[in-house]
Parts: C-alpha cells; sequence; structure tokens
C-alpha cells in the first residue's frame, strides 16, 4: 500500500469541481505559484512551446464559456488558465530559446550548438499541423503541473477541452500571436451544495493494473 504523504493527501482530495462558489476568489498568490509550476514544467528540448494566458475579467470569462458549452465553472470559478500551444516551430522561435539558455548560463557549448543546429535542420521543414500537435503535447506536461499545483495549494480546478478551440482563440486574439488553445483550466473555491461529484469516492485503477515492473 502506498504510504500517505501531504502531497498525496492533496491529490486525493481534488477532483474535477464541477460547481464552484462565485463568491470565493483565488488569491493572486496563489494563482502565481501555480502559473509558476507550469512555467517550471519539463518540454521537449527545453524549448517551452506553448503559453499561458490568464484570464481574470468576468466579461471575458463570460465569452469565453459560451465557447465552452457554457461550463458554469468558467464564470463561477475566479481564474481561467488558458494554455495554448505554438501553431508551429519556426527558426526564430528555436533560435529564440537556445540564445536565452546561453544568455542565461553564459556560455555557448559545442554539443549544445550541433544540437540546435539538428532541431533548425528538422522541425521548421515538418508540417506545421505536426509541429502543433507536438508542442500541444508539451503544453499538457505543464497541465500537469498546474493541477497538481494547484491541488497543493488547495485550490479546485477542473480541467477542460470541451471547448470551441477557434472561438477561444479569436476571442484572446491568439491565432495573430502564433498560438492555438489546447486547454482551458479554471481556477476556485468548491461549492458542495449542488456538485453532484464532491462526495463521490474517487476511482482509480488498483496500482497492479496500472503499473507494470520490468
Amino acid at each position: 500500500m502506498t504510504q500517505s504523504t501531504p502531497l498525496l493527501d492533496r491529490l486525493n482530495w481534488r477532483y474535477a469541481t464541477k460547481k464552484m462558489d462565485p463568491a470565493k476568489s483565488v488569491s493572486a498568490e496563489k494563482v502565481a505559484r501555480i502559473v509558476e509550476a507550469a512555467r517550471l514544467a519539463p518540454t521537449s528540448s527545453g524549448l517551452q512551446p506553448y503559453e499561458i494566458v490568464v484570464v481574470k475579467d468576468p466579461a471575458v470569462r463570460e465569452r469565453l464559456q459560451a465557447a465552452a458549452w457554457n461550463q458554469a465553472q468558467i464564470t463561477d470559478g475566479s481564474h481561467l488558465l488558458v494554455f495554448a500551444a505554438w501553431d508551429n516551430y519556426t527558426a526564430d522561435r528555436i533560435n529564440h530559446m537556445f540564445d536565452l539558455t546561453n544568455q542565461i548560463r553564459g556560455f555557448e557549448n559545442e554539443g549544445w550548438e550541433n544540437y540546435r543546429k539538428m532541431l533548425l535542420a528538422s522541425y521548421p521543414q515538418r508540417d506545421a499541423e505536426a509541429n502543433y500537435q507536438h508542442a500541444a503535447r508539451q503544453a499538457y506536461i505543464g497541465v500537469g503541473a498546474a493541477l497538481i499545483a494547484a491541488a497543493f495549494e488547495e485550490v479546485d480546478s477542473t480541467p477542460m477541452e470541451g471547448f470551441s478551440s477557434d472561438a477561444v482563440d479569436e476571442i484572446l486574439g491568439l491565432r495573430a500571436r502564433g498560438l492555438r488553445s489546447v486547454v482551458i483550466i479554471p481556477l476556485g473555491y468548491r461549492q458542495e451544495e449542488g456538485d453532484w461529484l464532491v462526495s463521490l469516492q474517487k476511482v482509480r485503477k488498483p496500482t497492479d493494473e496500472f503499473v507494470t515492473e520490468v
């Protein structure tokens, strides 16, 4: 049996909240820490091919709610995180991250520069849709980090794919920035009255069905 830890306790506590209390707001400090956890998440080749839009404005969230099957958490929560992936890998985007690495570390490494050349010779030549799908998978790593961080902060969250990405992109002006929405996450605090899921036991496969040791 897995030994309980504070983090595992919080992950057992969290669930995909169906009803959030519109009278309660997540503090700016907690939101910042949740977003920071996503920023620190690993990505393929360290390119970080996605961004996060933090939507606080109630009017904008109302428009986004209409693009997401009118799911109540979007407006009942106090913040909405929109994970938006690069629409393509370009030489400029790749070079920016390699240059940033060199700037922060204060030196250039021959192996690292050879790796840059390898990516420049392959990624920008691939189909744009394939590149977007690759970038979207990197965004999901950040989504996972954000969900875990939210649980650690005792903030409720609900990851959602049920929305019109075209509509969300238009509302937030993402396509003009070379981005496409992938996942949205409302943040808030559960309102137990009216949430059919809050009292139900968490269901996951038992470890021996989920994990194979080799």
